[in-house]
């Protein structure tokens, strides 16, 4: 199986290989299915961009990396009903959302790597908390890098899933992080470096962010892991770029954006080749990438000349060179 944009799928050579949702964690199409142009163009009107389909190229691909996406969705919905909760002046729902922190870091902690589930795999109404979802995720992995404890941990998960929170709290862009921050300074289960995150998850170290202006160590680490998270998360979503040149265009802001020791953390990481990913080699040769062993950036990959299975990481001379869709 690998993951594709909707707009990539071939009713002819593939099928559904995990169930599409609407927006209330119901089954909208059951995986196995095909998709008729009808509902293809459906789902591309309720805003969603990627499925995960079988075909013959990726026939044995498990994508084992990626988060469950029963679990991914059931978080999605923690979020969207403490943010809910925040607009409506309610209590945040803290008890089941750390649940759902806890259910996060088991999957961070117990594996080598955690592919997280594009946000435009889900409908549109479910975008933002998705998002948060996603950078969580990202933030967890860099942040494990870091050799953070689990108390630690815990608070970027809980600060990263509600980083966004102001944003229902506000309409104007430079004013949500604040608008998020006073609201959860006021909860007293909240760490307060959680409620940081949410105000200085879009400051840089140069100086050139926002709603502050800070610079240096005067932006909390924990921020910098959620803010270099949530420029990857949309690099992918919004821009709609591969994995592994969201990754190239993070490094670039290598000490003016983010801290050295944050873009190290995140580039040893995240996968920026994940399972089910179709390459050019150096040689010539179309490969798939089958899986991720020790070394994230020199994955398993299949032949598709051959059948052959090789790792990059045994084989220093072969280089990928392009990602095809």
């Amino acid at each position: 199986m690998r993951l594709i944009p909707l707009t990539e799928y071939s009713e002819e050579t593939m099928q559904l290989a995990k169930p599409i949702y609407d927006s209330h964690r119901r089954v909208l199409l059951a995986a196995r299915n095909k998709i008729h142009s009808r509902l293809q163009e459906r789902l591309k009107q309720m805003g969603i961009g990627y499925i995960i389909v079988e075909d013959a190229v990726s026939e044995g691909v498990s994508l084992d990396e990626m988060l469950d996406m029963p679990t991914w969705l059931d978080i999605i919905q923690l979020v969207k009903l403490s943010y809910e909760a925040a607009a409506a002046k309610k209590l945040l729902p803290l008890r089941e959302l750390l649940q759902g922190v806890d259910k996060l870091l088991k999957e961070v902690t117990g594996r080598a790597v955690v592919v997280s589930v594009p946000a435009t795999a889900v409908v549109e109404d479910l975008r933002l908390y998705a998002h948060a979802v996603n950078v969580a995720l990202v933030a967890l992995q860099s942040a494990k890098k870091l050799g953070y404890n689990d108390l630690q941990m815990r608070d970027i998960a809980l600060g990263c899933l509600l980083h966004d929170i102001g944003k229902v709290l506000t309409t104007d862009e430079k004013l949500h992080p604040e608008a998020g921050f006073q609201y959860l300074r006021t909860i007293r289960e909240v760490n307060l470096l959680s409620a940081h995150i949410a105000f200085q998850h879009h400051e840089k170290v140069d100086g050139t962010g926002y709603p502050r202006a800070i610079s240096g160590t005067d932006v909390h680490d924990y921020a910098q892991l959620c803010g270099l998270a949530d420029r990857y998360d949309n690099l992918l979503t919004i821009q709609q770029v591969f994995p592994h040149e969201a990754v190239e265009a993070v490094m670039a802001l290598n000490g003016t954006a983010y801290k050295e020791s944050i873009v190290q953390a995140f580039i040893h990481g995240v996968a920026p080749y994940p399972p089910g990913t179709k390459v050019m080699l150096n040689n010539g040769g179309q490969a798939i990438v089958t899986r991720i062993a020790s070394n994230k950036h020199r994955p398993y990959v299949r032949l598709l000349s051959t059948g052959e299975e090789l790792s990059l990481a045994d084989h220093p001379t072969l280089l990928v060179t392009a990602v095809q869709a």
